[in-house]
């Protein structure tokens, strides 16, 4: 049939299972939207305050499901409004298609309103994009871009299409969506030799990132940790994939993760890394890192092996298929000496101090943790809160947390938050910690949760100050407290009934733990200011380039 580009757009995103969309519309855009318009029942679109918003928000709906998250933007300062949220979505490895809109063919390189070659500033933090040329190249585009956000290492593709290719038509034909399965070619006896080694070990850990969460391996990687008895530490990416309270879960690992954690890795013989790109916040030291350990990496991405830390062994290829092939090879094992080691390090482990006379970072988050249930989907912003969410949370579940790792990028959580909240229905709490320096950055973001009637429940950890950069002037600057204290009188609960939100302020762990069981029973987005000290600090910490011998407890 004889469609124009704008309609051939539309009928490729049903064609391809999307059913929600994020995006802000424009001028070169206009033929899309009103391409969308004939499309209300088989795709909702969410409009956010803002581009960068809207990218998140794809980005958070991403996590929450597996699924590719769409955004869509128009040309110009549209386009480049969700540059923050594609690096994000990039350094994360999530599935996202952005589409923007840009001006016609014919003005293409002549500084037209609103023309930037989105292209090209994209280049360097996306898996791959497109500049649509002619409308009969759009729908085999567009299914080529879904097919890479979501195959092998997942990550963000974009496609840039000009405003006379929405307009111009076509001959389409519908398709079904094809998703080819990665395969995962291993050499038999490397595989045999990489079981032999694991088999052998007297002092093993798994050390695994995000990886496992996009390749759905959390139960297989459960499998060999219990059948081999072997301990297990995560990177922020992985916070979820076992549960809180698991025997064999030590905790998050690197800078700011447990002395015990760090320590295992330190005196490990073998060291099992599994879909994580040895980070320099959890490396730490790359040329003192596991040391000890003969190094296994397991990663689906080739250019990952050897590129941070010197590895002994590699398997290449999809994480679940790759444990699926070891398994049989695994032997069942103990190792009761190594656990009982482990066991006396984390009797030693740092631990706050309980205060129900003031709020407690680690208390907040235990609370919510208690009154969410096992169901609850938890988002961050970036700083001294999302590490302290990442080391208390209760995980239960996989994409139940959802933090920007890789770029850090704080005004992240309340655009993914939305996301998450439209992934996941109404009927699953969406909790998200922030702090009062990330909270300013994207709050406006509270207007789309109001239209929408998202019940978000934000908690905001306000110190009135940056407090990771003040935590780091503190320990290695001196106390020069250079520009982390903005002196803002922002008074939460009146921007919030200003937003059309519910909004609450807490000073102690009583009033916090009402004001949280009120929210759970509203059916809108609700504010939660928590007052906590500016000189409460994410510990234990171990400097940048250190080593777990450098480990700071206060």
């Amino acid at each position: 049939m004889i469609l124009t580009g704008a309609e051939i757009f539309t009928e490729v995103l049903v064609e391809q299972g999307v059913d929600v969309l994020f995006g802000y519309p424009g001028g070169a855009v206009l033929n899309l939207y009103d391409a969308l318009y004939a499309y209300q029942d088989k795709i909702t679109h969410v409009m956010t305050a803002h581009e960068q918003g809207a990218a998140h928000a794809a980005d958070g709906y991403a996590r929450a499901t597996g699924k590719t998250g769409v955004v869509l933007a128009t040309s110009g300062p549209g386009a480049t409004n969700l540059v923050t949220g594609i690096a994000t979505a990039y350094m994360d490895s999530v599935p996202m298609v952005a589409i923007t809109g840009n001006v016609g063919t014919s003005l293409i390189g002549r500084d037209s309103f609103q023309e930037v070659y989105i292209a090209g500033i994209t280049m360097p933090i996306t898996k791959h994009n497109f500049v649509v040329r002619h409308v009969e190249e759009l729908a085999d585009v567009l299914r080529e871009a879904f097919r890479i956000a979501n195959t092998g290492r997942k990550g963000p593709v974009l496609v840039d299409i000009p405003k006379d290719i929405t307009a111009a038509k076509a001959n389409f034909v519908s398709k079904q969506p094809i998703f080819p399965v990665y395969e995962t070619k291993l050499d038999p006896a490397e595989l045999a030799h990489v079981a032999t080694i694991i088999n052998g070990a007297q002092r093993p850990i798994v050390y695994f990132g995000g990886g496992v969460m996009a390749s759905e391996a959390g139960e297989e990687l459960r499998t060999l940790l219990e059948k081999a008895e072997i301990p297990a530490t995560y990177t922020i990416m992985a916070a979820g994939v076992l549960g809180y309270g698991e025997a064999l879960n030590l905790g998050l690992l690197g800078m700011h993760g447990n002395s015990t954690t760090n320590r295992a890795v330190a005196e490990a013989d073998v060291v099992i890394a599994i879909g994580t790109r040895f980070s320099d916040r959890v490396a730490l030291n790359t040329e003192t890192f596991a040391k000890k350990a003969t190094i296994i990496q397991i990663d689906i991405d080739p250019s990952e092996i050897n590129k941070n830390v010197e590895i002994d062994f590699s398997l290449v290829g999809d994480v679940k298929d790759i444990l699926a092939k070891l398994m049989p090879l695994i032997q069942k094992n103990t190792h009761t000496d190594w656990m009982e080691c482990i066991h006396t390090w984390q009797a030693q482990d740092y631990r706050p101090k309980d205060d129900d006379s003031r709020l407690m970072p680690h208390q907040i988050i235990g609370t919510a943790c208690e009154l969410a249930g096992e169901d609850a989907v938890y988002v961050t912003d970036v700083g001294q809160h999302q590490m302290w969410a990442a080391k208390f949370i209760h995980h239960l579940k996989p994409r139940s947390f959802l933090t920007s790792g890789g770029l850090g990028t704080m005004g992240f959580g309340y655009g993914a938050a939305i996301g998450a909240q439209m992934a996941v229905g109404n009927n699953r709490p969406v909790v998200m910690f922030t702090g009062d320096g990330s909270f300013h950055m994207n709050l406006n973001e509270a207007c789309t949760a109001v239209s929408y009637n998202l019940p978000i429940i934000t908690v905001i950890l306000n110190n009135t100050v940056l407090g990771m950069v003040r935590q780091w002037q503190t320990t290695f600057y001196g106390k020069r407290y250079s520009s982390t204290d903005p002196h803002r009188k922002t008074n939460f609960v009146k921007v919030a009934e200003g937003f059309g939100a519910k909004g609450y302020h807490c000073e102690n762990l009583a009033e916090f733990k009402a004001a949280f069981e009120q929210a759970l029973q509203q059916t809108g987005p609700v504010w939660i200011e928590c007052v906590i000290d500016k000189d409460e600090k994410v510990l234990p910490m171990i400097p940048a380039g250190g080593s777990v011998e450098n480990i700071m407890m206060s």
